[in-house]
């Protein structure tokens, strides 16, 4: 293809066999620019329910990457959601920005909205406020919380919790702390960034804007 002259790098044809590229530059093929396989690349997917926050699974149940089967980059969850909770990961093959957003000195706030048996008082959704004990020796930091809406009948209630640590189980076991023991739970934010415009098993890729944003969220400290 290179000698038939159907081969373009930054816009002029390549006649010589084994000119170098990398991933900043633009290769096309009988004018089709390929995709670069070690582009940095950037999506958020709305996890749903039953799925591992993981590239592959020994037991062979679905995993987060089994959505971007046509993405030809290497790509990986930052952090974690258990199986059974849904809501927003953030996936890329950029390790860098993946530890530092995983690291705790960053502190980035992931807001969760759990369905909790019964209904908690106002003293409870305090101690939350305050950091509550996740095991003998572990306190979890401070949380943002809110009850959104409660229901009598079914003696259960809607909790917004916002916390920037990632600790096992974490919002599962801060709300059981404080007697009320999680029955459904979804992540709704990662930061800055939400899942309006999504439904259960979508994707979208961030705009410039967002990876500009979350590069700055890591670069202040």
């Amino acid at each position: 293809m290179i000698i038939e002259g159907r081969v373009r790098v930054n816009g002029k044809t390549v006649t010589e066999l084994g000119v170098k590229v990398s991933g900043e530059d633009a290769v096309e093929v009988d004018g089709h620019l390929l995709e670069q396989s070690d582009q940095k690349v950037y999506f958020i997917l709305y996890k749903p329910r039953g799925v591992i926050s993981a590239a592959k699974d020994d037991k062979n149940r679905k995993v987060v990457t089994d959505f971007f089967q046509d993405i030809p980059q290497r790509i990986y969850p930052v952090g974690r959601l258990d199986y059974d909770t849904s809501g927003l990961v953030l996936m890329t093959n950029d390790g860098d920005l993946a530890n530092k957003l995983m690291h705790p000195r960053y502190h980035v706030n992931k807001t969760y909205v759990a369905k909790v048996k019964g209904i908690p008082e106002s003293n409870e959704l305090e101690r939350l406020r305050h950091g509550v004990l996740l095991d003998k020796t572990h306190k979890s930091s401070p949380a943002k919380t809110k009850l959104m809406s409660v229901d009598k009948k079914k003696n259960t209630a809607l909790v917004s919790l916002t916390i920037h640590e990632g600790k096992y189980h974490q919002v599962k076991r801060m709300l059981k702390s404080v007697g009320h023991p999680v029955e459904k739970l979804k992540r709704e934010t990662y930061g800055f960034l939400n899942l309006d415009g999504l439904t259960s098993g979508d994707f979208r890729k961030l705009t410039n804007q967002e990876i500009t944003a979350l590069k700055k969220m890591v670069a202040k400290k």
